[in-house]
């Protein structure tokens, strides 16, 4: 069905090219209004009971929301132009560019998926006792409150809330379910004449509540704690501060939705095997500490996820995907901005990434007052660019675009974006145009994405399918397709080979049988150890099992068709059995047991015993069988009993 844009130059500020939009398939656009805010509002109305229109206006959504409300139609969708494009002093050269963003405004998004939170409003208030008790009695009208004082503090008359004394111990959780653990635990008394008093000390006491009001001077409860929701954190000092934190918590009762940010598949995490640690990525970068080990994988927990998609873009497996939006919805819209933008006749664009946040604001502060983005550069919003993996700036790249830049805020969780900027710009060779942008004022936005870059041979763009390691792999092929030998990488890459020390291995195997991914396997048929290496993770594993210390990673990336096939990495020949000839071990390490058992443990005194010792596992136990202190011999078999033997010893006959 075509949709129908309908354009706005705002009061002729700004520029737009409707004869290169509407060369988008099932695109018509309207003819330029100057004031659909305003004086065109009528125009606007009918557009909209049209039905299948686009206001091409991000500023005033609301009033267009509202517009839709009074009409009793469903809200149109909406693309800023302006902004992003229209105000610029490259605008006349922008055309392609509009187009692109109108076909990524067409993208339907994936419905989010969400979980309830049912938050009682039960509130526990720590400080010290002249803001916490000021709180409590503001916020005992809207919430359960109960207030932790300092042991010794003095207890006031109010019984409109709960007053309690301790030592805080510790606190988990999040919204609607913290467990908070308090020593020396002391509740009121309430009977008696003059002041109230504090029962006997008790430790180990254990409470729960929906919401914490942090007034401490103290170290937060949690890390990250500006993420953990229902914490809220004041200084006492900071009358303003403290009022702000009241009013938010007097808000957090009810039922709250939350977005699942995270896919997890436990069975393909290369945490751990058999309590030996591999991979902990995701644990380490993890700011708010949702993640936690369960076993052989990890878990996460939702509720204290704040969906920042670092552990995401790090993990080396796919263990943990993002899910809001997938990975493969970034993937679409990135082909079908560079694909859009082609299309309209547009050449060598490139790629800004930002937050719906603070790189929106920044954007439409230097379209506003400076010069607003270059024509070639194509905005893409995300709601948080710390999940922008290595392999999201690869595929861009094989798409077409000729640089990727990522805007970040001062409040980016930047750990694992900066990693993952290394490792794409080692796997993208020399003509990689990437890199982090931190401006911190408008113009120097600007300044920075008008400076030259270098240029870049086209090639043909890859259509990204698959998991991140699927389409990293098809971007560097796409990228650097003249490249035959491994491509090194930075240390703690998720690609790369193994080395092993044949002095040193014993071909026990203990590696290959605890291989998450089944890079490293082994031959019924022969003693052999083989590697794949596409399937490796580099995750550690098998250099944390191996006893001989004989496993050692090499972080690399091979275009080469040989990484889907098993090779050989190190081999043996098999022992012959002495008595059968069945091959069995390596002929090596059963030769070494000889040397250091034979004629020299008690068990293996005689030729007879240590000649066992070369014989297969059948032919050791029939062997053990048949020799004199025979293991398996027990005692004699009791005879048979008959009638006779009984009627022998009766006297009755």
């Amino acid at each position: 069905m075509s949709k129908s844009l309908i354009l706005c130059n705002c009061m002729e500020s700004a520029t737009l090219d409707p004869d290169t939009i509407a060369t988008l398939e099932g695109v018509t656009c309207s003819k330029i209004h100057s004031g659909l805010c305003t004086h065109d509002n009528s125009q606007a109305a009918a557009a909209i009971a049209k039905g299948d229109a686009i206001i091409a206006c991000q500023q005033e959504r609301e009033f267009f929301t509202e517009l839709a409300a009074d009409l009793e139609i469903p809200e149109p969708q909406f693309v800023d132009l302006r902004d992003r494009a229209g105000w610029s002093d490259d605008a006349a050269n922008a055309g392609a560019k509009m187009a692109a963003l109108v076909a990524d405004a067409l993208r339907d998004a994936p419905p989010a998926k969400t979980f309830e939170i049912a938050s009682e409003g039960l509130c526990l208030i720590l400080g010290p006792a002249e803001v916490a008790l000021a709180a409590a009695q503001q916020l005992k009208e809207h919430l359960g409150v109960t207030v932790l004082l300092e042991q010794g503090a003095e207890m006031p008359l109010e019984r409109g809330f709960d007053v309690i004394a301790g030592q805080l111990k510790s606190a988990q959780g999040a919204l609607g379910h913290f467990v908070v653990r308090i020593d020396a635990l002391q509740q009121v008394e309430p009977g008696g004449r003059g002041a109230l008093n504090f029962g006997a000390p008790r430790d180990g006491g254990q409470t729960s509540c929906d919401i914490i009001l942090d007034l401490r001077r103290d170290a937060p409860l949690f890390p990250a704690p500006e993420k953990r929701e229902g914490y809220l954190r004041a200084d006492p000092n900071r009358p303003e501060a403290v009022q702000k934190a009241v009013l938010d918590a007097s808000h957090l009762i009810g039922t709250f939705e939350k977005p699942l940010y995270l896919n997890l598949n436990p069975t393909i995490c290369a945490h751990s095997r058999a309590v030996q640690t591999g991979c902990s990525k995701c644990l380490d970068i993890c700011p708010t500490s949702a993640i936690r080990p369960d076993g052989d994988h990890v878990d996460i927990d939702p509720s204290i996820c704040a969906g920042c998609g670092s552990c995401a873009a790090l993990c080396p497996s796919g263990a943990i995907t993002y899910d809001d939006p997938p990975v493969a919805f970034v993937y679409q819209r990135i082909a079908g901005l560079a694909e859009a933008y082609r299309n309209a006749a547009g050449t060598a664009p490139r790629l800004l990434v930002h937050d719906r946040d603070y790189g929106a604001e920044i954007i439409s502060l230097a379209a506003r007052f400076e010069r607003g983005l270059p024509a070639d550069v194509i905005p893409m919003d995300l709601e948080r660019v710390s999940g922008f993996g290595h392999a999201e700036m690869l595929a861009a790249l094989a798409c077409g675009f000729v640089a990727v830049d990522i805007l970040i805020s001062p409040n980016t969780e930047a750990d694992a974006l900066r990693s993952e900027l290394a490792l794409a710009q080692a796997l993208g060779g020399q003509d990689a145009n990437l890199r982090i942008i931190e401006p911190w004022e408008p113009a120097a936005l600007c300044d920075q994405l008008y400076a030259a870059i270098a240029p870049v041979a086209e090639i043909t763009p890859i259509l990204p399918l698959g998991t991140r390691r699927q389409v990293t792999r098809l971007a560097v092929k796409a990228l650097q397709p003249e490249l035959e030998a491994p491509v090194p990488l930075p240390e703690s890459s998720p690609y790369g080979a193994v080395q092993v020390d044949k002095d040193a291995c014993t071909l026990c195997l203990s590696c290959a049988s605890l291989c998450p991914s089944g890079a490293l396997g082994d031959n019924p048929d022969m003693p052999q150890l083989r590697f794949q290496e596409d399937a490796c993770l580099q995750c550690g594993l098998c250099v944390q099992v191996c006893p001989e210390n004989a496993i050692s990673l090499r972080p690399q990336f091979d275009t080469s068709d040989t990484v889907f096939t098993q090779q050989i990495v190190h081999e043996e020949e098999p022992f012959d059995c002495v008595e059968c000839g069945t091959p069995f071990g390596v002929k090596s390490t059963i030769e070494r047991i000889v040397e250091k058992l034979e004629g020299k443990h008690a068990m293996f005194a005689t030729s007879d015993a240590a000649r066992m010792i070369r014989m297969c596992d059948d032919c050791r136990v029939n062997a053990q069988f048949h020799q004199t202190n025979n293991p398996f011999a027990g005692a004699d078999k009791p005879a048979v009993r008959t009638t006779e033997d009984y009627l022998s010893k009766r006297r009755d006959h």
